[in-house]
């Protein structure tokens, strides 16, 4: 009657039962490890719909520098 269903590993897509991981929502160390660098080395990002991402320059910061004397 609860008959545990098996899960998708988000990484490598294999299918596996939760009772049988330690790194859920992975099946294996090895995926949760490669999800990890995918997120330090920015691999994953949001995106910001309507804006365009610009470039810093500082001179923004610089002319409110300015303005304040």
């Amino acid at each position: 009657m609860n008959d545990p269903r098996p899960n998708k590993c988000p990484m490598c897509e294999e299918r596996f039962f939760p009772a049988n991981s330690e790194s859920l929502p992975f099946c294996s160390e090895r995926c949760r490890q490669l999800d990890l660098g995918n997120w330090l080395g920015e691999k994953y990002s949001m995106p910001i719909e309507g804006q365009e991402e610009a470039e810093y320059t500082g001179a923004e910061e610089e002319d409110s520098l300015l303005e304040d004397e």
